[in-house]
């Protein structure tokens, strides 16, 4: 067994749980319907997220677009820069408000236990910490409070952590927004040229001055989010090809699991089988049946 496993609570034989350590599981499923993290740093991050992005959209359509004296440039670049928008605070949204694959708390009980009819010689993992059975390639999370399956990490950006259920939301989240902020500069880098070859009282409803700080703000913003997100977009990706989690990388955990082809584990992730609905935020991926409790011998 590996150094990082020897610090879980190992529970060999369900005899040495006793019935007082841990309480049943509440019979009150109200906060499984709706997942929801109180936590002040990540709400705090999540709305200065969507304060952003209303910048960016400020400034693209009453900064830039409405004083356009092209028209089709207007709306085409208006549209596809809207949809990216709506998809991005879309895939925010499902990312925060989604159960990352939190496992049932204070599940550890005798009876439990019991009812899973382990083999002998099975090892049971028990976290100390929120009295719950922790499935292989779970971690607990000290903002969440609970275990949660395949934990990546906690991202505060979204106030939830990235997790077995909301990976493909996270991933499709970090793209748009690397696409939006794209999109952002490439129209900044023409309206300045537009603005260099007319007069700045022409290209533009607000003044010069205001203008011009407008445009490098969104220009910074865009900037700075499109080298975050493109950096985090292409770390996920990785994760989920080599079937490694943040923390397991980061841990150096020892790799129990079956190996799968890279494009399996991208299924496993955003749904059977491949189509558009990988792109979609609204698309709850069919990952298959999969064994919440996964037991090493």
């Amino acid at each position: 067994m590996s150094s990082t496993n020897r610090n879980r609570d190992i529970e060999r034989r369900a005899e040495y749980l006793q019935a007082d350590q841990c309480l049943p599981p509440s019979s009150d499923n109200s906060m499984d319907r709706i997942w929801f993290i109180k936590d002040g740093c990540g709400l705090a991050c999540a709305i200065v997220t969507w304060m952003l992005i209303f910048y960016a959209e400020f400034v693209v359509i009453f900064v830039m677009l409405v004083p356009a004296k092209d028209l089709l440039y207007s709306i085409i670049n208006g549209i596809i820069f809207n949809t990216l928008a709506f998809l991005a605070l879309a895939s925010h949204s499902r990312a925060m408000l989604t159960d990352p694959g939190a496992v049932p708390k204070g599940n550890a009980t005798k009876e439990f236990i019991e009812s899973l009819q382990l083999k002998p010689g099975q090892v049971v993992y028990k976290c100390p910490k929120c009295c719950s059975i922790k499935p292989e390639r779970a971690h607990h999370c000290s903002v969440c409070k609970r275990c949660i399956r395949k934990m990546d990490h906690h991202c505060p950006w979204v106030n939830n952590c990235v997790g077995e259920n909301n990976q493909k939301y996270f991933v499709l989240f970090t793209m748009y927004i690397a696409l939006i902020s794209l999109h952002a500069l490439i129209m900044v880098c023409f309206h300045f040229l537009y603005c260099f070859e007319e007069e700045w009282t022409k290209c533009s409803s607000f003044s010069p001055p205001s203008t011009v700080i407008l445009l490098i703000l969104l220009c910074f913003e865009g900037l700075l989010f499109l080298i975050f997100t493109a950096v985090m977009f292409g770390t996920q990706v990785h994760s989920i090809c080599s079937d490694e989690t943040g923390i397991e990388q980061l841990k150096k955990e020892e790799r129990r699991w079956a190996k799968k082809t890279k494009w399996m584990n991208m299924k496993a992730v955003f749904g059977h089988p491949f189509s558009i609905e990988w792109l979609s935020p609204f698309a709850t991926p069919d990952q298959g049946k999969v064994d919440p409790y996964q037991y090493v011998v």
